[in-house]
């Protein structure tokens, strides 16, 4: 696996994770996986999860869910897409509201394109089917933790056919094909490839206030509301070559490929 919570927000300490799923059996087994040593995790499933994980709440439904994350505050939220009489994303709503939304990995058995749409513009950071390996899982959680984002290839595929709609006819949000910067660019081309504002404030020797700053004029030029818009717009417009991109082109334009 790819970095370690060590790396992350929270070193030196277990992850405060809060479960939120309708089935009380999926809870109990979440909790069970998240409860298992570090060192066992890394010996049967290969993945290096740091101090490892505490289970600090439990909800069976959307409103109960928005009570114990602002009671507890937690480091990581999973919470499951479907619940009854408020659904997880109603849930992330209210949460939005009146409180900071702590980092959402959402589990579902199945999700349609809408949703999954309306998931990231939310904030959600991270997506699970919940067929998916134990692997899988915690490279979401501990990718999560990290700052990046999460999802599968084919959640991927699903969210760019969401979007295909919004930005085929034109640049979206960008009056007058509004013009980017080389280090704007670069910033993109790392947030295409998965980094966290700390990697790409390391390798460029600035703050992480200075790639904020960079990624808000990006936001505001090319009408991203997050990141992973951001990459999707990127990629659809070809604003940067995501694996080896150049610092020595002209400034890219946002037109139309």
């Amino acid at each position: 696996m790819s970095g370690s919570m060590t790396a992350g927000a929270i070193a030196g300490r277990s992850a405060r994770v809060v479960v939120a799923d309708d089935e009380a059996l999926f809870r109990a087994s979440l909790r069970q996986l998240l409860s298992v040593p570090p060192n066992v995790l890394k010996d049967v499933y290969g993945v290096d999860v740091g101090p490892g994980f505490e289970v600090v709440g439990e909800a069976s439904s959307g409103a109960e869910t928005v009570q114990i994350v602002r009671s507890v505050d937690p480091d990581l939220l999973l919470l499951d897409l479907q619940m009854p009489r408020m659904s997880g994303l109603e849930a992330l709503c209210d949460l939005a509201a009146g409180h900071a939304t702590p980092p959402t990995i959402l589990l579902a058995g199945a999700i349609e394109r809408t949703h999954l749409l309306n998931a990231v513009r939310l904030g959600v950071r991270g997506l699970v089917l919940k067929a998916s390996s134990t692997e899988f899982l915690f490279e979401a959680i501990m990718r999560v933790l990290s700052g990046q984002y999460w999802l599968g290839p084919t959640l991927v595929t699903d969210l760019m056919e969401s979007v295909r709609p919004l930005i085929q006819p034109g640049p979206v949000a960008v009056p007058g094909g509004a013009t980017l910067t080389r280090r704007e660019r670069e910033v993109i081309a790392r947030v295409v490839a998965g980094c966290a504002n700390k990697d790409i404030a390391h390798e460029f020797s600035v703050c992480e206030e200075t790639v904020k700053h960079h990624l808000t004029r990006i936001f505001d030029k090319v009408g991203a509301a997050n990141r992973v818009e951001l990459a999707m717009l990127a990629r659809a417009y070809g604003l940067v070559d995501p694996v080896n991109p150049s610092p020595d082109t002209q400034d890219a334009r946002l037109t139309k490929s």
